[in-house]
């Protein structure tokens, strides 16, 4: 009998094992993520812009936060039209963070403090200064490089007309419009874009190549492949000397023509196959917003934002915001008012966390470099902004958390743009760690700052924050601290929705995993308000605002978030 049931602990042992190695490495089951925006955390040599030793300089500040995990914007070499987004050189740090050795310094020193660094992987195109794309526009079309770009002399009339009128917008270079960029170059007179002119798209071939178009190669023609060579011998440099993963930028966007994502979907397993193969302690994060579908194409995580799968927006983008302003509905969720819907975000969440959460992990972060922060607009006060911070953290999934989101940085409306950053500008502000005139960021004088700050007298600052036990920091510190301490609030626990979705405030959900349950109820407007639930003997285990519970009834007044642990019986 003994000998039976140690045999069945092992095969469960070893299933378990195997979910686990299908989601990713095991680190990621404890993973909480830290975004860095690199030219606006820390600027170590006096001229405005952030660096890399600026952040190792602050990691013993990232590991105070409860995060075990960072994700750096693109630190290579680059063009900055598009914020980094335009590279030039993979295999170079850009000099203005500092050096490959600046790095490998950056690495090592995350990982004594048990800090996994990722980088931002730019796959789909490089800068026009690219070297690689200088050598394929030569005449020869049989170099190197000839094949790694998407060369053509005759566009549609219709083409044609994008072109002229991109030209006629005030900058052209600036604008997405059209699909083609007209060079007069002596490989051809055309080549295929990304997004903007400056980014012209590496070439993965084509899902389905028109025989009348000469240019449309297969993705197995030698061009796409040695395209995909060159992306893994790029990771394979990068993770050699440490780093723990790269998050892909537009990870749908490789393969052309390819409406259902068959083939992009196809590539980007063959890519994981080969990194579980060679780096299986390395992880693959995707800009996709898609989960049920990026998630078994091969990613880790995949991200749940302002695009793909509709729901971050009605939750936390108001209509008098920047990205808010183009939304249907009339109320974001995460919005004083009372009169926001939670039905859309968990219908499609609800449908992408139950396909994926076996095989990998859906993020939901606080915020990013591409759309505005918490603190925006009407959302402004510390205890409206601790409800959504709970929100955030208690979720089930990999959470990421936006540089200064975890002292409630504010999202500086109407910036003019540097580098591409157009609306981003304001949610691309450097971190705000002390009172002076540049918030501790660096020792420049203000107006060389990367972008201006906005402490609100010094209340913005960790310098503050820190010795405020009431502080968001301090609130966010508990959060993680609270996280990493249950299996139950962890990436992996069960999540189940037990309020009614038609009665959405409050919101509230249970994470559970065997037999630890806690309950989260969350209230950001400023109504009391009341939902009716048997929740059995709880425990209050955090409470921001105030709450009431009793046998059959919870009641949350305004801007009000609470974690119950739920006794078992």
């Amino acid at each position: 009998m003994r000998k039976t049931i140690l045999i069945l602990m092992a095969i469960i042992a070893s299933l378990t094992a195997m979910a686990q190695q299908e989601k990713g490495p095991k680190w990621l089951s404890d993973a909480v993520f830290y975004q860095i925006y690199p030219s606006s955390y820390m600027d170590t040599d006096g001229n405005g812009i952030g660096d890399l030793p600026g952040i190792t300089q602050k990691l013993d500040y990232i590991k105070s936060i409860g995060v075990n995990a960072i994700w750096l914007n693109p630190i290579f070499e680059s063009g900055w039209f598009d914020g980094g987004y335009d590279v030039i050189d993979y295999y170079k740090v850009d000099p203005r963070f500092g050096t490959n050795s600046d790095l490998v310094k950056l690495v090592n020193e995350s990982h004594k403090r048990g800090i996994k660094v990722c980088l931002d992987l730019v796959a789909g195109h490089t800068s026009s200064e690219c070297a690689w794309f200088k050598a394929s526009a030569e005449k020869d079309p049989n170099g190197r490089y000839s094949d790694y770009f998407i060369w053509l002399d005759n566009i549609s009339d219709f083409e044609k007309h994008e072109i002229e009128e991109r030209k006629k917008e005030p900058d052209p270079a600036a604008s997405t419009r059209g699909r083609y960029v007209e060079a007069n170059a002596p490989r051809a007179k055309y080549y295929e874009k990304n997004f903007f002119e400056c980014q012209p798209a590496l070439n993965y071939g084509f899902a389905n190549p028109d025989p009348n178009h000469p240019w449309e190669q297969d993705v197995n023609a030698p061009g796409p492949q040695a395209v995909r060579r060159e992306m893994r011998n790029i990771m394979s440099f990068w993770f050699d000397k440490g780093v723990d993963g790269f998050r892909v930028d537009m990870a749908p966007s490789l393969v052309k023509n390819d409406p259902d994502k068959k083939a992009v979907s196809l590539l980007w397993n063959e890519m994981r196959e080969w990194k579980d193969k060679n780096y299986p302690e390395c992880v693959l994060i995707s800009e996709w917003s898609d989960p049920a579908v990026a998630i078994p194409a091969g990613f880790n995580i995949d991200f749940m934002i302002h695009f793909g799968i509709k729901g971050y927006p009605s939750m936390f983008f108001a209509r008098n915001t920047p990205w808010g302003r183009w939304e249907k509905y009339d109320y974001c969720y995460f919005d004083r008012s009372g009169k926001g819907s939670i039905s859309e975000f968990i219908d499609n969440f609800t449908k992408a966390y139950t396909a994926t959460k076996a095989k990998g992990y859906i993020a939901i972060p606080s915020s990013n470099h591409d759309y505005q922060r918490p603190n925006v607009a009407d959302r402004n006060t510390i205890d409206q902004l601790k409800v959504a911070m709970t929100f955030f953290l208690t979720m089930p999934g990999v959470p990421f958390i936006y540089y200064g989101d975890e002292i409630a940085m504010k999202y500086q409306m109407d910036l003019p743009g540097k580098e591409g950053s157009n609306d981003r500008a304001g949610t691309r502000t450097p971190m705000q760690w002390a009172n002076n005139p540049t918030a501790g960021f660096s020792t420049c004088a203000p107006e060389k700052l990367y972008f201006p700050v906005d402490t609100e007298n010094g209340k913005l600052t960790v310098e503050t924050q820190e010795n405020d036990k009431n502080s968001m920091l301090n609130f966010v510190r508990q959060l993680t601290a609270l996280r990493h301490a249950s299996r139950a609030l962890g990436n992996d626990g069960d999540w189940q929705l037990l309020s009614d979705v038609n009665k959405p405030y409050p919101m509230v959900y249970q994470r559970k995993s065997g037999d630890e349950t806690y309950v989260i109820a969350l209230n950001p407007s400023s109504k009391k308000v009341a939902a009716s639930l048997s929740l059995g003997p709880a425990q209050p285990v955090m409470v921001s605002g105030k709450a009431n519970v009793s046998k059959n009834k919870i009641t949350l007044h305004a801007f009000t978030a609470t974690i119950y642990k739920v006794n078992q019986k």
